[in-house]
């Protein structure tokens, strides 16, 4: 399969793309920063210059026309303001549908998180309610698309080491770790997964092999 991954050099990102390539996949990694290229290139990653912010539609189209399957991994990151949650989360989300629209390239999975398709907790700041939001707006987005999609919601991120056990399943899964080397393998394992189209998913750490717990999924 030929996979492009929208925020490439994200922590996820980059596990994943290792993880694809290993078993034989070709990663076009979309990257902002052309000093990210040999992170990149040490997954076994093509790196490619896109930004979501400054580039055009046709540019990222003609990128994403001929893949299997598209990832989007992007997020504005820790200290971006709301407008950035916006501007990257929800429209770098639109656009890459849009894109995958455009080109017939029907397979797309979304990173979102848990807590979206839910009104923040009271006394929320404004940033991480404008980033619940903006993850809320672009899952409704994609469910509207005639796309063979799955929004996958993990858990509270951290750097652990993957044991690769989770629970995943629809929501409400009760919050809760999940190290991102297990998100990365669980995408991995979702994207040739033909059960997970069209299922909103929550994945937390859990007592299930990651693919039995795909396998699972109804």
């Amino acid at each position: 399969m030929r996979i492009v991954v929208a925020g490439g050099h994200g922590k996820i990102a980059l596990l994943l793309a290792q993880s694809l390539t290993r078993r034989g996949d070709r990663v076009h990694a979309l990257i902002r920063d052309r000093v990210q290229a040999a992170d990149i290139t040490a997954t076994g990653g093509v790196p490619v210059i896109y930004d979501m912010e400054r580039d055009t539609p046709a540019d990222l189209a003609a990128e994403v026309a001929g893949a299997d399957a598209v990832v989007f991994a992007a997020g504005a990151g820790p200290g971006s303001g709301a407008a950035r949650k916006y501007a990257v989360d929800l429209n770098g989300s639109v656009q890459l549908a849009d894109a995958a629209e455009r080109t017939g390239v029907r397979r797309f999975v979304q990173i979102s998180t848990m807590g979206a398709g839910s009104p923040p907790a009271t006394g929320t700041d404004d940033v991480w309610a404008a980033y619940l939001d903006a993850k809320t707006r672009a899952e409704a987005d994609l469910r509207a698309r005639p796309l063979d999609w799955t929004i996958l919601r993990p858990g509270i991120l951290t750097d652990a080491p993957g044991n690769g056990l989770v629970t995943l399943g629809p929501p409400p899964i009760p919050r809760g770790p999940v190290p991102r080397a297990d998100v990365a393998a669980t995408i991995a394992s979702i994207l040739v997964a033909d059960n997970t189209f069209r299922r909103t998913l929550e994945l937390v750490s859990g007592a299930d092999p990651i693919s039995a717990a795909v396998t699972a999924i109804r």
